[in-house]
């Protein structure tokens, strides 16, 4: 079978995985259109500047915009390859919402020409790929697509889940294995070509709903795994055993090797995925469903311990009331060393304990303005030093490089709650 040329290819969603993705075809000196609602986020990529942090990218970024290969815009533009990584949360009662997927598909649909691929990247349900064919199909009767055309279709139609993180998306997009789940062999095929561009991993073909399924399962083993360590933390602090001590103890042994327990589970991938499972097959999925139940749970526990620390703090201090209590929350990332707040557990604690009538001093040295939902209340900015010199209590909520360097002086704070073993 002779090989597909693909000249010019259109990322749509330029955030956390669609520019670092787009930027890497650009690097091979292919002709990349970014697409993206954010008329922001577009002015500033056609700046040779980026709006999200990710090492690395900011460099790769200005030389693809500056030599001409990268350019990004709001509306849709003819190419022979279409990569779809836009969001999908889910609503309420943990529902996942393809609405975004559906927007793109309506968007492209209108500059779709025979010979394209459209391949899904975003974690999507199974069947997603499937459905965003349809909606094509809809939007455009001149053409056929796999569902009804198979090999012979005008349009292919594949799913290739991205498999990186965050802090090194950049290197691992390339280094990576990458699983190519085509709606048709041909889909496959002209898929493994088009990554082929600038992955050196390896790509393994399945079929469509398999590849959206690994993704899922990836997400969910992780989640099982975080919740049993998790759920640990809170077995130890009833039974007052150090879980850091306990996990360090039990992973000497050749075949444990047990994560280490946090504030909860964020980010878009393992916080959402996991329910993806959960709504397609709510009967079977029983563990799956009970490692989200703890992973959710598990900020509601520290804001129980916050809360505990709090009265403590109150009856020292005869004649305050909640308003005279300042909390330092160090972190609200929802891992170490990045800035990304989505589904951050560390957030909505936060959030909660701003809710509370404290006040609230958030050190979080990877962001320079505190998030909407904080922006609100009684919650400001503030530096590491500041937030130890005020704070009635320090609580570690995220694990970052600064809080690591600076663990001495947050040991000396007279009240530390410490969620995440900076301490040990």
């Amino acid at each position: 079978m002779s090989h597909p040329t693909f000249n010019t290819i259109s990322m749509v969603g330029l955030g956390y995985i669609g520019l670092p993705t787009a930027t890497l075809f650009a690097s091979r000196r292919k002709k990349v259109i970014g697409v993206d609602v954010n008329q922001h986020a577009v002015d500033t990529i056609n700046q040779g500047k980026i709006h999200i942090v990710e090492p690395e990218l900011d460099m790769l970024v200005h030389a693809a915009v500056t030599e001409g290969y990268l350019r990004a815009t709001t509306k849709p533009e003819p190419a022979d390859a279409f990569l779809v990584a836009v969001p999908t949360p889910f609503t309420d009662g943990h529902k996942p919402d393809l609405s975004y997927i559906q927007a793109a598909a309506q968007g492209i649909a209108p500059v779709l020409k025979k010979g394209d691929l459209v391949v899904l990247e975003s974690t999507s349900p199974v069947g997603a790929t499937e459905q965003m064919a349809d909606w094509l199909a809809a939007a455009r009767p001149d053409l056929t697509f796999p569902q009804q055309a198979g090999e012979a279709a005008d349009v292919q139609v594949a799913h290739c889940p991205e498999r990186v993180l965050p802090g090194h998306v950049v290197r691992e997009l390339v280094s990576n294995d990458r699983v190519i789940g085509g709606m048709t062999r041909k889909a496959s095929d002209m898929a493994v070509t088009l990554y082929k561009t600038f992955v050196e991993g390896e790509c393994i073909v399945t079929n469509a709903r398999t590849a959206e399924m690994c993704k899922l399962t990836e997400n969910s083993f992780r989640d099982v795994n975080i919740a049993f360590a998790n759920e640990l933390s809170m077995i130890c602090d009833k039974l007052q055993i150090n879980v850091w001590e306990l996990i360090a103890l039990a992973n000497r042994h050749p075949r444990v090797n047990i994560l280490q327990p946090g504030a909860g589970v964020g980010g878009h991938c393992i916080a959402v995925d996991p329910w993806f499972i959960v709504d397609t097959t709510p009967e079977e999925a029983r563990i799956i469903r009970t490692a989200r139940e703890v992973n959710d749970h598990k900020p509601e526990w520290v804001l129980g311990k916050v809360k505990a620390a709090i009265a403590d703090a109150l009856a020292r201090k005869p004649g305050s009331t909640l308003a005279d209590i300042k909390v330092a929350c160090l972190g609200l990332a929802f891992k170490p060393d990045i800035d990304d707040l989505r589904e951050s557990p560390a957030v909505e604690i936060t959030q909660n304990i701003a809710k509370l009538g404290c006040q609230v001093l958030a050190v979080e040295p990877n962001i320079e303005t505190l998030p909407a939902e904080l922006n609100q209340g009684r919650a400001q900015l503030s530096s590491l030093e500041e937030a130890l010199n005020n704070a009635d209590l320090a609580c570690i909520l995220v694990k970052h490089r600064l809080f690591i360097e600076k663990k001495a002086e947050i040991a000396q704070h007279r009240r530390v709650l410490d969620i995440v073993g900076l301490q040990g």
